[in-house]
């Protein structure tokens, strides 16, 4: 289901962003839209995506996902309508990769965090999943690969 977890060092990254605060069935209903209107106001200021889109979650999802659908970008954003700039600092995460459909993902998280559980890392609250491939790329859902991404916290 996920790859060999493993701890990385990532760097600083400037988004575009939307906040939602949506319950979690409607995720599915909002991130498309979310995600088109981000792509369409990065490339009216000429702004190239410097990666794949992720969604940034505030807080581990409940019932209500507090989150950001972000498009990493490749010169600074100047915010435009509901669609703000931002920036992921660096930092130190576990991180593990999943293969296959989104419906997966729930059981993936789990695997992933039993993981970070028996190596006994500390986390902090927020996370992050990055779709690096996915409808975009490939009708297979079996072979969408989405990273998920643990921030550690500071011992």
């Amino acid at each position: 289901m996920i790859e060999k977890p493993e701890i990385v060092h990532t760097s600083d990254l400037a988004t575009a962003f939307i906040h939602l605060s949506v319950p979690r069935e409607k995720v599915m209903e909002l991130m498309g839209p979310a995600v088109a209107e981000v792509l369409a106001a990065v490339q009216a200021q000429g702004i190239r995506p410097s990666g794949p889109w992720f969604t940034h979650h505030l807080k581990r999802p409940t019932h209500v996902f507090d989150m950001e659908v972000c498009v990493p970008v490749s010169k600074a954003f100047t915010t435009a309508g509901r669609v703000k700039a931002g920036k992921i600092a660096a930092v130190k995460v576990a991180r593990a990769v999943y293969h296959g459909p989104y419906d997966g993902l729930g059981a993936a998280w789990g695997e992933f965090i039993t993981w970070i559980e028996a190596e006994k890392l500390k986390t902090r609250t927020d996370l992050w999943e990055c779709y690096t491939v996915g409808p975009n790329s490939t009708s297979d859902p079996d072979e969408y690969r989405t990273e998920l991404n643990m921030p550690l916290a500071h011992a």
